[in-house]
């Protein structure tokens, strides 16, 4: 069964349309110990929305889990978890973290109320408002 997420990043590190334009890459860079294990958590095939930080604040495109949670390669420290990704589909319209935050429905969703995780669990009905907001079908 597909578990739903929400992955951020800054654009000018890596934007959603670098995703797109790779066709893949390790999610990597997951330091915070709530984070890493969302990312333990995730399976191959689990659907992800991309979420674009700094001044943009806005679910931009979707992805897919394409392998199950694997050490991180290139990380230092023991512990660092990665998977990797792939695009999915730019959404039509981004959906702003304001638009979020106004609709109740997304109240108890770790987007909203821990905004500085980077890795956040969502329900498979919030993933698909947000999806329909964003113009998606």
């Amino acid at each position: 069964m597909a578990q739903y997420w929400i992955l951020k990043t800054e654009p000018t590190s890596y934007a959603y349309a670098d995703l797109e334009r790779d066709r893949a890459t390790r999610w990597d860079g997951v330091t915070n110990r709530q984070a890493l294990k969302h990312i333990r958590s995730m399976q191959q095939g689990d659907r992800v929305l991309i979420y674009h930080t700094g001044k943009e604040k806005a679910v931009v495109g979707e992805a897919t889990v394409t392998t199950a949670p694997y050490d991180d390669p290139a990380a230092v420290d023991d512990g660092l978890a990665v998977v990797d990704i792939a695009p999915s589909g730019a959404l039509p319209s981004p959906v702003p973290l304001s638009a979020i935050k106004a609709d109740r429905q997304f109240a108890d969703m770790a987007l909203v109320r821990q905004g500085r995780l980077s890795v956040v669990p969502a329900t498979r009905e919030q993933w698909e408002r947000i999806r329909r907001m964003g113009g998606a079908e």
